[in-house]
């Protein structure tokens, strides 16, 4: 397989949001930690080992073939990258598995967790649509399967199971909700009528459909229309927003103190849940009218960015994907209080 290319988005202000965080020297001294939970084919993890050299990264996927690529990519950097098949959900057993979970240690500053960043890029990787009997991209007709771990272990549905057994009331929902397609009750619609005669097996025959059913003038603006139909399968197949609202709190809970979680997020219910949990840990809960705010009763994390970054006109031109792109950084200053109902499972 040829490798697929890949312009990572805001490479460079992604790792000026984390070099802050990696190129310190950690109290006890050692490697700073970047847990790249979305590694894909290594861009960001590439770019942090080279201009952070004090920093490890451990690069989490769910998809092997990435992983194997990633690492072929990353082999000149030693045991400075560590590979693992995971979900980005799974982060506390990641790291708690490499010994990298400093709790109660000593070290870190006296920190709650014991890595220095967590990056999330998320959505689909540029080697997942490059790869066509991945199902992922419209341009090509190819099997509708849409599962990020190409293995089929995960034992979910595909996309093809999605729109051969949900209802019509279903479909509009996910259409809608991860799509934000304005004529999803149609499309729906018109999905189970046509798997009445025939399944659906491969891509060709719902790009035609969705020709067929978005109407001309919209079909002329907002760029293809299987776009929004075909992300939003993709986002029910792999659950996606329910990983990343058990992701979030968990990349949060891992850092020590002067860590930092950065997140590029494409989708608006993605965006929103990032700004959510941000907001959660940085808001004071004591009320505005105090005189002075008691000493420990801070917040134990402060916002980075200044609401969401977006992509300057020449990085989108260059790279279109990076014309959706909301950039978000949250740090931790202190160790949490742990009578703090923010904290721990409270977040979950």
């Amino acid at each position: 397989m040829d490798r697929p290319q890949h312009d990572p988005v805001l490479l460079d202000r992604v790792v000026d949001l984390l070099r802050p965080a990696l190129d310190r020297e950690r109290a006890g001294g050692g490697a700073t930690v970047l847990v790249d939970a979305t590694l894909g084919l290594g861009g960001h993890t590439e770019a942090v080992l080279a201009r952070c050299p004090n920093a490890r990264v451990v690069g989490i996927d769910r998809d092997p073939d990435a992983l194997a690529l990633a690492g072929r990519r990353l082999a000149p950097y030693g045991d400075r990258f560590t590979g693992v098949h995971a979900t980005y959900d799974e982060i506390p057993d990641v790291v708690a598995d490499l010994g990298l979970d400093r709790r109660g240690s000593g070290t870190g500053g006296g920190a709650d967790g014991g890595v220095d960043g967590v990056l999330f890029d998320l959505g689909v990787s540029s080697m997942q649509l490059d790869v066509a009997e991945r199902g992922f991209a419209y341009a090509v007709d190819a099997p509708l399967d849409m599962r990020m771990d190409g293995t089929g272990s995960s034992g979910g549905p595909t996309a093809a199971d999605v729109l051969n057994t949900y209802s019509a009331a279903e479909l509009t929902r996910v259409l809608r909700d991860y799509g934000e397609e304005k004529f999803a009750r149609k499309i729906a619609g018109a999905i189970v009528r046509r798997r009445e005669t025939a399944p659906f097996v491969t891509s060709a025959a719902l790009v035609e459909l969705l020709y067929a059913e978005i109407p001309a003038p919209a079909r002329r603006t907002g760029g293809h229309p299987a776009k929004r139909t075909f992300q939003a399968l993709r986002m029910e197949v792999n659950d996606e927003l329910a990983v990343l609202r058990r992701a979030l709190p968990a990349a949060i809970e891992a850092l020590t103190v002067g860590g930092r979680v950065v997140v590029e997020a494409y989708h608006s219910l993605e965006d929103r849940l990032v700004k959510q949990a941000f907001v959660a840990v940085t808001r004071s809960e004591l009320p505005p009218d105090l005189p002075f705010v008691p000493e420990g009763s801070e917040p134990a994390f402060r916002l980075v960015t200044r609401g969401a970054e977006k992509a300057h006109a020449g990085e989108v031109d260059a790279n279109p994907r990076a014309a959706s792109v909301r950039l978000r950084a949250v740090e931790r200053t202190r160790p949490s209080n742990p009578r703090d109902p923010r904290n721990g499972k409270a977040h979950r």
